[in-house]
């Protein structure tokens, strides 16, 4: 089994009887992550063994996405799946355009000002619509938000788990 996961969609229940599942996706590339012969690996939530599984086909459906398993063609065979995430392995990542990167890229790096001050640890990542926005955790006090702008988000260095801001007037008022 891969040493790292990464959570792609949850199981959330069957759907009809011919073996679909209904998933709630976690990915930025479900047409990617769901496409026919697609792998993907089942991880139970009751910390069962993890089940390799191939995508037969997939369709969008009310903001959920119907899957059909290689494989998997009665409801008997895909209920005990409900709950359980999908997830896959670093070898099944997408490559990002550059200045682009995965949450968990970002979750945990140190942010520093231009003007060499510490500001935190992004613990959390919200994405309300125009640009997303990270949220800083200093070592004392209550967490700061950045928004990830150009003018905001000078460098980010993903090895050395360093992101260089620039703080703009009003920002940490």
């Amino acid at each position: 089994m891969p040493e790292t996961l990464y959570k792609v969609g949850k199981i959330v229940n069957t759907h009809g009887i011919k073996g679909e599942i209904k998933v709630l996706s976690y990915t930025d590339f479900p047409e990617v992550r769901f496409a026919k012969g697609s792998e993907l690996m089942i991880v139970p939530e009751d910390g069962g063994k993890p089940v390799d599984v191939t995508v037969d086909s997939s369709r969008l459906h009310k903001n959920m996405y119907i899957i059909k398993l290689d494989g998997y063609d009665n409801i008997n065979d895909v209920e005990k799946f409900k709950g359980s995430m999908l997830k896959v392995g670093k070898e099944h990542l997408v490559e990002l355009p550059e200045d682009e990167y995965y949450f968990h890229e970002i979750i945990g790096c140190s942010v520093v000002t231009d003007e060499d001050k510490e500001l935190g640890v992004v613990t959390e990542i919200l994405t309300p619509g125009a640009n997303d926005v990270w949220v800083v955790q200093p070592k004392g006090g209550k967490s700061v938000l950045i928004p990830v702008i150009d003018d905001v988000v000078l460098d980010v260095d993903i090895p050395n788990k360093k992101i260089l801001v620039h703080i703009m007037e009003g920002l940490l008022d």
